[in-house]
């Protein structure tokens, strides 16, 4: 029985019940030591004894009568820093399910379980066990209790978050239990255990027979603690524990009075018990033997004191604290004899290392060179973490002033991959002094400059590259100079752009990108041209043909990078991927498909803890808005600095010109052609919004050196959509009319339909005045129905009025082609295209990294919407 938890045990009870109908949650449990979160996990997981995993729990208040999976995790502070070792307690019960996961997700789980397959990235062993749970669930709910959770190898608690918080759809619990400290698990639902009241902690202490003066004594000194409670109301002295104020240090003092009082042999094998992070008892006992001790009669000690127990083989404490107790009461030097037997006892290399690194009590090149391996191991398992901390402890070992400096650069390299920026910039300050090398040097270089890049200063990021590439050796001085050209160009530092296309003179992205920083469009374009050409994984080409404005291309190989990193589970990677595609969805008018894919990767992007990317996708969302005419939608990007606030100054100026505020957007256009970034491609796009404002105003003397750098621009890149929109602000320039007819024809090649119906409502206006009304109704009637589809409210407002005014006297709403896709949420969307296609809710759910459940969630929801009732009729729809 719990005492004083009931609305504790009501909270936990309702998530039970909801997965019982089919819903997921999770739940962090925080509080102190002692204060009961193990023994709520208890509650939740008791099984009978013929099964370990699968409950019929006979508690009406937890799933009564209902088979479920309990799977059970307890973080160890011995295992912090070894890969993966939470994760082998979850998944070794349930191995045999794995093999049916698709492949990269499959590799990525037999790893934890001891293959030698490197996962995709550090998040699909997260995404691989959404897939398994999904999985279990399809038989019964599934609880996942994780205890200890500020001990888990980061590793573990990545991957165990990151399922936490895509399941929702599943019928699968998530019960974490952790201290107030050290396990960061922000958007994840948390309940603080406070300490139990004086009349609650009375009745704890009712089971003992204790006088009035030791109970008020032991009352005053447990402070409402139900462990301190316990231990100290069966302790058998006449004085209250000391050890501190806080009632933790009171318990542990207790603890090791206890151990103090045991016999040398019993005090040794808790030591080793707790020092052992394989938790094998036979090496345990091997080990205390090796030590001078009798092993046996220690154990049947450590047993009769109640401190430990042996469960299926392995050394178990009564509490966590206990184990801390048994480690700190011993001397360093104990310590480390015990921990170097234990490394000579070790099969695994990792736990080797940890084992020598903790037995060396000074410097050790060799033991360096084992704990560096192992660094090498983890950071090769997508566990920077773990790898960061073990990078470190080597450096400490190391005799070498340069070896150090490189051990303490690829520590902050791993920390850089962590995302613990303040950790990586003072130990790559650490490891420059120490920088024997050229390459040593470029490589603090290439660290400090991702520290730059990931603070939001890629100017500064750019400079460091640039500076450190000479020294690197040929192949990472390629790859220096090539991001630092693309940092020097989104944050306007031309003279860096100029200086990587020097050094590295034979890539073809760079030298387009010199070339358009020095006003050679022709060479430039031709230049990024080859490179769109050339094609291949990664997000190079796709940039090179985004620079170049070539659409086609643009589509063709973003299309194709999403794919490869879908199928390849590089869940990590894939938001980067999806902002192109979403940023090219946009300029195609594909405004719901752009939602869909933003939500998606603002999903990915979150719970992988990536606030940078989450910054960017803001700006493609903007742009619908600003076209739509919603200044709230657009506010948050008008602090995103990725290019130098050049893309946040467009999107404004665009929505003033859309809202008739013409002196507005004329100021921020032209403010953005004053920055570093004028040459972006993004300002030339935006140069028809510059020149309509200033025509409006009856300035078009401000617009005529933009409007001179489009034509050269279009003309050296020759896309349709480029030479079209510059020929329609030389008709709004100049007034010829023929020039309006050609922008028009070129429009009908396909592109941009927003920037097709501006040119169609520009020549409308033109065709007005020149009362030639006919015609213009012509022409404004099919911008009203480009912009009717794209909600682009204020340029249909202004069309209808135009018509009004060309004769028009009733102008009916145009009825829209994407009424259907504009029913769903964005994720229904996605769905319900790619169920469309044929493909079943697991080839889906591989696909956008969720569920089997949350596909069918999301089918369930869309239906009715659609006004389907089967993936037969979902077929039929036109949902382009």
């Amino acid at each position: 029985m719990l005492y004083g938890r009931q609305s504790e045990e009501a909270a936990l009870d309702a998530l039970i019940d909801a997965a019982r109908e089919g819903r997921g949650g999770a739940l962090v449990l925080r509080g102190e030591a002692g204060i009961g979160k193990s023994a709520l996990l208890d509650r939740i997981g008791s099984a009978p004894a013929h099964t370990a995993h699968t409950a019929h729990t006979a508690d009406a208040a937890t799933t009564a009568h209902t088979p479920h999976t309990v799977l059970r995790v307890t973080g160890c502070e011995a295992e912090r820093d070894l890969v993966g070792a939470a994760m082998l307690q979850l998944l070794w019960p349930v191995q045999g399910v794995v093999a049916e996961l698709p492949g990269p997700q499959a590799a990525a789980l037999q790893t934890v379980l001891g293959g030698t397959a490197v996962p995709a990235d550090r998040y699909t062993t997260g995404l691989a066990l959404l897939t398994l749970l999904a999985r279990l669930a399809e038989s019964g709910p599934v609880i996942c209790l994780v205890d200890d959770a500020q001990w888990l190898d980061q590793s573990s608690a990545d991957a165990l978050l990151f399922a936490a918080r895509r399941i929702s759809a599943e019928p699968v619990v998530f019960v974490f239990a952790a201290r107030e400290e050290g396990f960061d698990a922000r958007g994840l639902p948390e309940l603080f255990l406070h300490r139990l009241d004086r009349q609650t902690a009375t009745r704890v202490l009712d089971r003992y027979d204790l006088s009035a003066s030791r109970r008020e004594q032991v009352l005053e000194e447990a402070d409402g603690n139900p462990l301190a409670l316990l231990e100290f109301g069966r302790a058998d002295r006449t004085s209250g524990p000391s050890g501190g104020e806080h009632v933790t240090e009171r318990v542990l003092a207790s603890f090791r009075a206890g151990i103090a009082a045991l016999p040398a042999d019993a005090r040794l094998l808790l030591l080793t018990a707790a020092a052992d992070s394989s938790r094998d008892l036979a090496s345990v006992l091997a080990a205390v033997d090796a030590l001078g001790g009798s092993g046996a009669p220690a154990l049947e000690s450590a047993e009769r004191a109640g401190l430990l127990r042996v469960e299926g083989g392995r050394p178990v404490f009564r509490h966590p604290l206990i184990r801390a107790a048994a480690y700190r009461s011993a001397a360093s030097v104990q310590r480390a004899r015990v921990h170097g037997e234990l490394a000579g006892l070790a099969a695994d290399p990792d736990v080797r290392a940890r084992h020598l690194a903790l037995a060396a009590l000074g410097p050790d090149p060799v033991v360096a060179v084992e704990v560096a391996r192992a660094a090498d191991r983890a950071r090769d398992r997508a566990a920077p973490a773990i790898a960061c901390d073990l990078y470190q402890r080597a450096a400490a070992l190391s005799t070498s002033g340069p070896d150090r400096g490189r051990l303490l650069c690829r520590a902050a390299a791993a920390a850089v991959a962590a995302g613990d920026l303040r950790l990586a910039a003072a130990l790559a300050e650490r490891a420059a002094p120490l920088a024997g090398t050229g390459a040593d040097r470029a490589a603090v270089a290439e660290v400090r400059a991702a520290v730059e890049f990931e603070r939001g200063d890629q100017a500064a990021a750019a400079r460091l590259l640039v500076a450190g590439a000479p020294e690197a050796d040929p192949g990472p001085a390629a790859s220096m100079l090539r991001t630092a050209a693309t940092y020097a160009w989104f944050s306007g530092d031309a003279g860096s752009v100029r200086a990587c296309a020097e050094l590295l003179p034979g890539d073809r992205t760079v030298a387009g990108m010199a070339g358009l920083v020095d006003g050679d469009h022709r060479a430039g374009l031709a230049a990024l041209r080859a490179a769109a050409a050339e094609g291949g994984p990664g997000m190079r080409p796709v940039y090179a043909a985004a620079l170049l404005g070539d659409d086609d291309r643009v589509e063709e190989l973003a299309t194709a990078e999403v794919a490869r990193r879908r199928r390849a589970c590089l869940v990590g990677g894939l938001p980067e991927a999806l902002q192109m595609l979403a940023r090219l969805q946009v300029i195609q008018g594909r405004h719901r498909d752009a939602e869909a894919s933003v939500a998606e990767a603002r999903a990915i992007a979150e719970d992988c803890g990536m606030p940078q990317r989450v910054g960017r996708l803001d700006v493609a969302l903007a742009r619908i808005a600003a076209i739509e005419g919603d200044p709230e939608r657009c506010r948050p990007v008008a602090g995103v600095t990725v290019d130098g606030g050049v893309s946040a100054a467009c999107l404004s100026g665009l929505l003033d010109l859309g809202l008739g505020r013409y002196e507005d957007a004329l100021v921020r256009l032209e403010s953005a052609w004053t920055r570093p970034g004028h040459y972006m491609t993004v300002l030339v796009g935006a140069t028809g919004d510059l020149v309509e404002a200033a025509v409006r105003l009856g300035v078009p003397e401000r617009a005529r050196h933009p409007w001179q750098r489009l034509v050269s621009w279009a003309e050296a890149g020759g896309m349709p959509w480029a030479r079209a929109v510059a020929l329609r602000c030389e008709a709004q320039l100049t007034g010829r009319e023929e020039a309006f007819a050609e922008a028009g024809l070129l429009h009908g090649k396909g592109g941009r339909p927003f920037e097709a119906a501006r040119t169609l409502l520009a020549h409308g206006e033109w065709l007005r005045r020149a009362r030639r009304q006919a015609e213009a109704r012509a022409r404004l009637h099919g911008a009203l129905e480009v912009f009717e589809r794209l909600h682009a409210t204020p340029w249909a407002d202004r069309t209808r009025a135009e018509l009004r005014a060309a004769g028009e006297s009733a102008v009916p709403a145009v009825p829209t082609a994407r009424a259907l896709a504009d029913r769903l949420t964005p994720q229904e969307l996605q769905v319900v295209r790619l169920a469309a296609e044929g493909r079943s809710s697991r080839e889906i759910a591989a696909l956008l990294f969720l569920s089997p459940r949350t596909v069918e969630h999301h089918l369930y929801k869309a239906y009715p919407k659609l006004g389907v009732r089967s993936r037969t009729e979902l077929a039929r729809l036109d949902l382009d």
